[in-house]
């Protein structure tokens, strides 16, 4: 990959969504592996507050030590980090140098791969409040390595909660996986409305914020927000008819996705045993989907840069 090819992606943060058991922290694991191979550096960030396994399915022994902790815990337990829906100031110290972070705060999953994780709320337990501050933490922070950019790849929690605390105002792209369910194709469809309403000019709901200097901060980080785009990604799929009928739904909210992912059972026995995924059956499948990740993302560019000139 000569240089022009890997700025498509370097230094873009990548947020993936989806309903529960859609396979978003698979999809972020096989991706992560296919840009590596491609010549990049990636980071993933596990912004999941419930999910475990991650670091086991990149075949890391121990998960890092959660960002919560770094950066001073949430608030609720009277730490520094604050929920981005009542406060949505931006967090301090939001720029992270891998090579200046104490090395229990990261793991590597070989060379050119690096973990995070923005917290758990498990490590607390009951009464311990909401995840905001944890979602904060994913919404802001930028992670490099030396000079050279990273490729960012979030891994969010199911659902759209986070979509309503804002995480996505500061993601160069959102990836929806949708799996075989109707709820999956329902969310997809939100997801893309959502994303053309933020460029589009819409701004977050802040009728609860009593502060007018807050209210113009929530304002100002959707409307400065880089989101380029939503991405789609079909997984799970068990055949043809399936596909068939998946990319019909699809394709009525104007949505072409940009890769298949086919049911794989050494996948989900990864996750039932804890164990690193296997993805020998589904290499080029990935392949090719980052290469049209690639594409698309230079594609925007060209056309963002055409509208610029002129």
């Amino acid at each position: 990959m000569d240089d022009h090819q890997r700025n498509r992606l370097a230094g873009r943060k990548i947020g993936f969504f989806g309903k529960g058991g859609a396979g978003k922290s698979t999809t972020v694991v096989l991706i992560a592996r296919a840009l590596v191979k491609a010549g990049y550096k990636v980071c993933i960030v596990d912004a999941d507050s419930t999910n475990i396994g991650l670091h086991q399915a990149l075949g890391i022994d121990q998960p890092p030590t959660p960002l919560i902790d770094y950066y001073g815990g949430m608030i609720f337990r009277g730490g520094r980090v604050t929920c981005p829906v009542d406060d949505p100031t931006p967090l301090p110290s939001a720029e992270i140098a891998l090579e200046s972070l104490p090395r229990k705060y990261y793991a590597q999953a070989g060379p050119g791969l690096y973990l995070l994780s923005a917290g758990k709320l498990g490590q607390w337990g009951a009464g311990a409040g909401c995840d905001g501050p944890i979602s904060k933490i994913a919404r802001d922070i930028n992670v490099h390595l030396g000079a050279e950019p990273l490729v960012t790849l979030l891994d969010f929690k199911a659902g759209f909660e986070e979509i309503a605390r804002g995480v996505v105002a500061r993601l160069d792209w959102v990836v929806v996986v949708v799996d075989p369910t109707h709820a999956s194709l329902v969310l997809a469809g939100q997801m893309k409305n959502m994303a053309d309403g933020i460029r589009s000019g819409q701004l977050p709901s802040t009728q609860h914020l009593e502060n007018p200097e807050l209210v113009t901060v929530a304002n100002r980080l959707f409307q400065e927000a880089p989101l380029q785009g939503v991405l789609f990604v079909l997984n799970r799929i068990t055949d043809d008819k399936t596909e068939t009928f998946m990319r019909q739904a699809l394709a009525a909210h104007g949505v072409e996705p940009i890769g298949v992912l086919y049911e794989d059972p050494k996948i989900g026995s990864a996750w039932l045993t804890g164990s690193v995924i296997d993805d020998s059956s589904l290499v080029e499948d990935v392949k090719a989907m980052v290469h049209k990740l690639e594409e698309t993302i230079a594609a925007v560019g060209l056309l963002s840069a055409r509208c610029e000139d002129n």
